[in-house]
């Protein structure tokens, strides 16, 4: 069956809202294992613009039980990172816990011990709409990638990682997180991305988004009394670049439900803060892993899709560059019945044979 895409859409707005105050419910299958949600605190934190702020949040849950060696070290940690307009919640799906986390799967949540933040700017975490909004640092995702390494390092004590896994937004952490953490993880799976600066079409479509926020009327260079809306009406474009079109026509077949699906993306947009959704686009502004890709030790599977109109295959990128990473694997996924354009990274189904193949290889 064919998943909503405006339902999904509806879903990703509300998890970019969600403050977890707990922690999700599990699902049956992994009933009997621990799951947790928490915050840690980052003190005097220094962002990569200068600015230091004395103290941010970071949210986040955790699956599993920490297992530890003859000297207390942590042995079996893996890291989840999301994309860009979601929460850690992206990874706590009935679908995701039946397909990763379930016994006998390749994350089986009685083995290891899961970590899943949500990324600074987003969820739980600090953000511009708590309150400073546009005088919140203008953080990249470098900041992101450091508060994220405080919290396993500072926070839970964490100094060794079985794998870093990201999609999206999070695969482009993956990539940064081997370069600047090298010999951290054993495994590291950055899917749906490529390690190059935005520029193109990936470009373009991100400040599409970006202007229509600032140039909006009511949004009062960030300080409005009342959420501007005139932006939301460009946020479809994120629907056309992250889902396979067949989808969408088998969605919205007719005009009518075309158009309707239209309305409901840009009402759904509507339901997240303005400055928030600004600076989730602008953070990718010091992302660059390209010339550093040497220094990634471990073994690394990088997974896209055929159909992803973000990370365009035709631009040989991943052919390209794979190689500079000694442990390095470049699978280029076919679209098929199965494939869901830039969102089959919500369908592990697709992908963890690969996940499976890191796990036992590394």
């Amino acid at each position: 069956m064919i998943r909503s895409i405006a339902k999904r859409a509806a879903m990703l707005a509300a998890l970019s809202l969600a403050n977890h105050a707990f922690a999700a419910t599990p699902s049956n299958a992994s009933a009997a294992v621990p799951e947790h949600a928490a915050d840690f605190v980052a003190r005097d934190f220094h962002f990569s613009d200068g600015t230091i702020l004395p103290e941010i949040r970071i949210h986040y849950v955790t699956l599993g039980t920490p297992q530890r060696d003859t000297h207390g070290d942590v042995t079996n940690a893996v890291l989840l990172m999301h994309g860009t307009t979601g929460t850690s919640n992206a990874y706590l799906t009935p679908l995701m816990r039946k397909e990763l986390f379930a016994p006998g799967q390749p994350l089986d949540a009685s083995r290891y011990f899961i970590v899943i933040p949500d990324g600074l700017g987003r969820g739980g975490s600090t953000k511009p709409s708590d309150g400073m909004r546009m005088n919140f640092p203008h953080y990249g995702y470098g900041d992101v990638v450091e508060a994220n390494h405080q919290l396993l390092v500072d926070g839970l004590k964490i100094r060794h990682l079985r794998l870093v896994l990201g999609t999206s937004m999070g695969g482009m952490q993956t990539w940064m997180w081997g370069e600047r953490y090298p010999g951290m993880a054993d495994a590291l799976m950055p899917i749906a991305s490529q390690p190059i600066a935005m520029a193109g079409r990936n470009w373009m479509w991100r400040q599409m988004i970006v202007g229509a926020i600032r140039n909006d009327p009511a949004w009062q260079g960030g300080a409005y009394a009342a959420e501007p809306t005139q932006w939301t009406r460009v946020m479809p474009v994120f629907t056309l670049m992250t889902n396979n079109p067949a989808r969408i026509q088998a969605e919205a077949p007719d005009r009518e439900s075309a158009t309707k699906m239209v309305d409901t993306l840009i009402t759904n947009a509507g339901k997240t803060d303005a400055n928030d959704v600004l600076y989730w686009f602008e953070s990718s502004w010091d992302y660059n892993p390209a010339p550093e890709l040497s220094k990634i030790r471990g073994r690394l599977f990088a997974v896209n899709f055929s159909d992803d109109l973000i990370n365009a295959t035709d631009l040989n990128v991943m052919q390209k560059l794979i190689g500079e990473v000694a442990g390095g694997r470049y699978v280029e996924m076919p679209e098929t019945a199965q494939s869901y354009g830039h969102q089959t990274l919500a369908h592990p189904e697709v992908w963890k044979p690969y996940l499976a193949q890191l796990m036992n290889g590394s």
